[in-house]
């Protein structure tokens, strides 16, 4: 897929995925290069560097996002199998969607700390998302939504069932605590679930699979995909979708939403809960009014104190 066509918005922005083997001098290598080319194009992001493959998000100019994204493609092993290709959604912002480049080595692109899992063993049926609405319109789909609890609480598909994770680390003892026997009592014809980009469903769906579940779908390019390609008067989807970068949420049109991260706590908060008395811009919000104690709010007012000098400066 290639960048999207000329825009007035300045940055492009790729989130990208792929499990692919990556040996150790190819990730040390990555690790090493990466940075500098990223410097170079003037691109910020961040990549995540794994022996199942690489995932991460990046921003800049056309160019030099297309620039790293070619080196990814030459150094990966990369297949034919949707999930061993370079998966890459693009969408547009006026300002950088990061403050800096990292490229991290982790156990895992994704973390659900399940080492036996592995999307290139098995994975699940991908839906297209020109064919996602018949599905979740279906009453005999048990549709569920694979994020996290602060994810899913600005915006998600109707009828999603909502596991109430705080992290995908979570997601396999909910399943055995609460999706086995809600299962047992619906008895759907499939499950169907959906993620920000698709890589978190890649595995899912494999962990579901490997623990006897039959008939999982899953959204291809996940929800981004979905907002690209379906037309607003004919979406399932309500509300914004969070992104872990600067934008904080997409709407429909995948322009930057109305929601604004709390600094302190780094939960995203929606125009009327920046307005309640708890919030107090970098120190505070009603989700971690109680949660810190009065030196890390003392640190929080001085950390916020700067970043205004800097803004108010044009820094």
């Amino acid at each position: 897929m290639s960048p999207l066509p000329s825009a007035p918005s300045r940055f492009l922005v790729a989130a990208f995925y792929a499990f692919t083997p990556l040996e150790r001098d190819t990730l040390s290598l990555l690790l090493k290069e990466l940075p500098a080319l990223a410097a170079q194009e003037t691109v910020l992001g961040s990549v995540l560097l794994a022996p199942e493959g690489v995932n991460g998000t990046i921003s800049g100019p056309d160019e030099g996002v297309e620039q790293l994204l070619q080196r990814l493609r030459s150094d990966l092993d990369l297949g034919e199998a949707h999930f061993e290709r370079l998966q890459v959604k693009f969408s547009r912002c006026d300002r950088q969607a990061f403050r800096r480049f990292k490229a991290r080595r982790k156990k895992e692109i994704v973390t659900m700390g399940v080492p036996s899992v592995d999307p290139r063993a098995r994975v699940g049926t991908y839906v297209s998302p020109a064919d996602w609405n018949a599905v979740v319109d279906d009453p005999d789909t048990l549709l569920i939504d694979t994020r996290n609890r602060y994810e899913v609480a600005i915006g998600s598909f109707e009828g999603a069932v909502d596991p109430g994770t705080e992290s995908f680390r979570e997601f396999p003892e909910w399943v055995e605590k609460e999706l086995r026997p809600l299962v047992e009592r619906r008895a759907p014809a499939r499950i169907a679930m959906f993620c920000t980009g698709g890589i978190r469903c890649e595995k899912a769906s494999s962990f579901l699979m490997q623990n006897g579940f039959p008939e999982i779908h899953h959204l291809q390019g996940g929800i981004l995909s979905y907002l690209e390609q379906i037309p607003e008067s004919a979406s399932r989807w309500r509300g914004e979708c969070f992104v872990f970068d600067q934008r904080v949420a997409l709407n429909h049109q995948l322009q930057p939403g109305q929601h604004r991260l709390c600094h302190a706590c780094g939960l995203p908060l929606t125009p009327e809960q920046r307005a309640m008395e708890s919030y107090i811009p970098g120190v505070q919000c009603l989700h971690c009014k109680d949660r810190f104690s009065d030196q890390d709010r003392a640190r929080f007012r001085e950390r916020q104190r700067q970043w205004e000098q800097q803004h108010a400066g044009g820094q």
